[in-house]
């Protein structure tokens, strides 16, 4: 991806006389609209999504929208500048101008990302099979199946992006796809009546005479339009609670018990294995299960529900682990853990002291680690890679066989035997993997579990390209 001082001489030249207003008109045309839709001021847009990401996003878009512009005159920015300047560049940042002047923005879905060196992208919107993009910062921080806005251009033999990228959801990219297409299947009268809302004037010939890549050049704001309040919309959204399925508060609690002297692992597990309430996991470790059927959760409508269940329904109340003389119960909150700490210490008697309770909020987990206290991990990050990607495993080869909302409420074995379906497999298996791809913020294990043996399972491993 160009950096901006690689077209610093070229910004610079933009800002002067006679093109200044010209560039102003163009971020008004990306930022506009979405103004208009959150009843933000421009200002306020800007403290909304903060200055950097406007100017990396926003600002860098419409510009250059803006290089690609030829307006009233016949002029255009860089046919300006390297008449006027070009001998001050270098030949690449030259060829660089001349491949950005004629390219158009586009939705891209990103795939085989290669971290500081490439991906592939296949254009949502004109089709065609995906093409290797040479780049080195973007791919850092690219997931497979992400969808992003860009202007894809040529470099003698190889393809690169501009600088200004816009990364959508899933559904935000399909909303924009059908708007796109309402709106390439106007005709001169609707387009006339569209113009006249808008107080503009509308040229029939002109609007006639337009190529196709004209015509998606003309409507490249909304790209940015769409990208714009989707942020804003997410900034300003209040972040739902965490609650488990008794509609308490999500506070991650650990209750340590220490195992008194002459008291070993084995007289815990004689004890724990009386008790049905507590399924062996392994030598050292037990889940604790609720005896009674799951109830609605009762969690409210601006809380996300949080929880684990066994592959038979059950509920999963907590973890028990036997570690360096303790026993150690985990669970997602206060009220659970005050429920395991009565019913631990009156089933396990004086085999163990008095517990010591731990509790972390969301807030605190969330909070940045430079200021954050420092943890020491529960267990090694291989082991606790492969205990998640085991209960991801059974979680997935149980997924195969139930009803999925996403494909129209069958199973994905049933699903992949349609065309149709397998489209909506495909989709689906892509939105997966994207989502636990970016969950790598917070959670590596996650992110590194590979879904290729779904696609494998599921006879469609041809398609995942």
């Amino acid at each position: 991806m160009a950096s901006k001082h690689t077209l610093d001489g070229l910004i610079k030249w933009s800002m002067r006389d006679g093109w200044a207003d010209r560039f102003e008109q163009i971020l008004a045309e990306h930022l506009m609209p979405a103004c208009e839709e959150t009843g933000l001021e421009s200002e306020d847009v800007v403290a909304t999504i903060g200055e950097d990401l406007f100017m990396s996003t926003v600002w860098a878009c419409a510009f250059e929208d803006f290089l690609t512009r030829e307006f009233d005159d016949g002029e255009n920015a860089i046919d300006d500048y390297l008449r006027r300047r070009g001998w001050k560049e270098s030949a690449s940042v030259r060829s660089y101008m001349a491949a950005l002047r004629n390219s158009t923005m586009s939705l891209y879905e990103v795939s085989d990302v290669v971290p500081g060196a490439s991906f592939r992208a296949r254009d949502l919107i004109h089709g065609g099979e995906p093409v290797l993009i040479s780049e080195r910062s973007a791919t850092r921080s690219l997931k497979p199946w992400a969808r992003i806005a860009a202007r894809v251009v040529q470099m003698r033999f190889k393809m690169q992006i501009g600088g200004g990228v816009l990364g959508f959801d899933h559904g935000t990219t399909e909303t924009f796809i059908e708007a796109l297409r309402r709106f390439e299947a106007l005709g001169n009268d609707e387009m006339r009546q569209l113009a006249e809302v808008n107080g503009e004037d509308f040229d029939d010939a002109a609007f006639s005479d337009l190529s196709p890549t004209e015509r998606l050049r003309a409507i490249g704001p909304m790209l940015t339009t769409f990208w714009l309040v989707e942020v804003i919309e997410r900034v300003q959204a209040p972040r739902p609670e965490l609650r488990n399925t008794e509609g308490d508060e999500f506070v991650l609690c650990e209750v340590r018990y220490p195992l008194a002297a002459g008291i070993k692992a084995g007289d815990i597990r004689a004890v724990l294995a009386v008790y049905p309430e507590f399924r062996q996991a392994s030598a050292t470790s037990w889940d604790w299960i609720s005896q009674e059927m799951p109830a609605a959760s009762r969690a409210g409508e601006r809380s996300l529900t949080v929880e684990t269940w066994q592959e038979d329904g059950a509920l999963v109340l907590g973890r028990l682990v036997l570690k360096n003389q303790a026993l150690m119960l985990s669970v997602n909150s206060w009220q659970r853990s005050e429920l395991g700490r009565a019913l631990l210490s009156s089933i396990l008697g004086r085999r163990v002291g008095q517990p010591s309770v731990k509790a972390e909020s969301v807030e605190q987990i969330m909070a940045p680690r430079e200021i954050a206290e420092p943890r020491e991990p529960a267990i090694p990050e291989e082991e606790r890679c492969a205990i998640i990607h085991d209960q991801m495993d059974r979680h997935y080869h149980r997924v195969l066989d139930e009803p999925v909302p996403a494909l129209g409420g069958e199973t994905p074995r049933v699903a992949v035997k349609t065309e149709s379906g397998r489209v909506k497999v495909v989709e689906w298996l892509e939105m997966m993997e994207n989502q636990t791809a970016k969950s790598g913020e917070h959670n590596s294990a996650m992110a590194s579990y590979n879904f290729s043996w779904l696609w494998t399972e599921l006879g469609i491993s041809e398609l995942r390209r």
